[in-house]
């Protein structure tokens, strides 16, 4: 659906996204991950033909999105990460305005918005002005908006920016929808653990550079070979130190109370032997699992590196 190549944007001497390559393939949500100053929202930006860019190419559904803007725009739909200012603006006469950019009207126009107001909750707000809106609101109107010509691809800068936890999850709800309908969806987020409940995907971006590109158990995989296990036990807590030290595929043991935390260098064979012989000694376990990886620790794993 979308491919990036060589992607340059400079601000005089300054290079905000530096040699930028990536694709996304329709059906996926990508995770556009990175500090603030990484170049995520220059990159979208200019994706969704907003900014010009210096160098590269991109194409959204085979399309030249860097010649043929006119064409490009039917297929995407760009929610900014800044609402902006609707003054004495309803919700219904909002969306009727941008139906009217796309020369959508009458019935078919009163449909689309309905529709739109109900897949983000906010049917009962139709008759309400836009800046009476809370800020969860506001943002889950502005993906409406972003909806309304039907865009294969949705570009979104921040949609969960400012909310509150209940409005965060609303969103949620909203976008794992998204996915179910066929929309292919690229979203910016600095609520790492949230991206990585809906995301297919990741890219990790630092400096304008693509530091780290795909899913992220695959991504982890290549930072980190070691599966790290996690163990709870009713005591006996030291005996249990040793049985660990002695096997060789464990190149760490740290225990705190009454857990112990080991990284073993293999897989789920080297994990059954190291639980059969714990349970041989009759260590008292109350849990013995791995622990799952987080975006939070791919995300700092390759910021590091690309510090370094």
């Amino acid at each position: 659906m979308l491919k990036v190549n060589n992607l340059y944007k400079k601000f005089g001497k300054f290079t905000a996204v530096d040699n930028l390559t990536f694709h996304v393939p329709e059906g996926e949500i990508f995770g556009f991950v990175g500090p603030n100053g990484a170049g995520k929202t220059t990159t979208m930006k200019i994706v969704a033909g907003l900014l010009k860019e210096t160098s590269g190419q991109v194409y959204v559904n085979e399309i030249d999105a860097l010649k043929d803007h006119r064409k490009v725009k039917e297929y995407i739909g760009y929610m900014p990460d800044f609402f902006g200012v609707y003054d004495n603006l309803k919700v219904s006469e909002y969306l009727d305005f941008y139906a009217s950019i796309y020369e959508i009207y009458g019935k078919e126009k009163d449909k689309i918005c309905d529709d739109l107001l109900e897949l983000v909750d906010l049917s009962n707000k139709k008759g309400e002005y836009v800046d009476s809106l809370s800020r969860g609101m506001k943002q889950r109107l502005c993906l409406a908006r972003s909806l309304i010509h039907n865009p294969k691809l949705l570009i979104l800068d921040e949609p969960a920016s400012g909310m509150d936890p209940r409005a965060r999850f609303e969103m949620k709800e909203i976008l794992k929808s998204l996915r179910d309908m066929g929309k292919t969806v690229i979203i910016s987020s600095h609520i790492l653990s949230e991206l990585s409940e809906i995301c297919t995907s990741i890219g990790i971006i630092d400096k304008g550079k693509m530091v780290a590109n795909g899913k992220v158990e695959d991504i982890m995989m290549k930072l980190q070979s070691n599966k790290i296990i996690k163990m709870k036990m009713i005591n006996r807590v030291e005996e249990a130190v040793r049985l660990l030290q002695e096997i060789p595929e464990i190149t760490n043991v740290a225990p705190s109370g009454n857990s112990i935390e080991i990284a073993i260098n293999g897989g789920d064979v080297e994990m059954q032997n190291i639980l059969k012989k714990l349970i041989m000694n009759e260590i008292p376990l109350v849990s013995f699992g791995e622990e799952s990886r987080k975006l939070e620790d791919v995300f700092m794993k390759v910021t590091e590196r690309s510090e370094e």
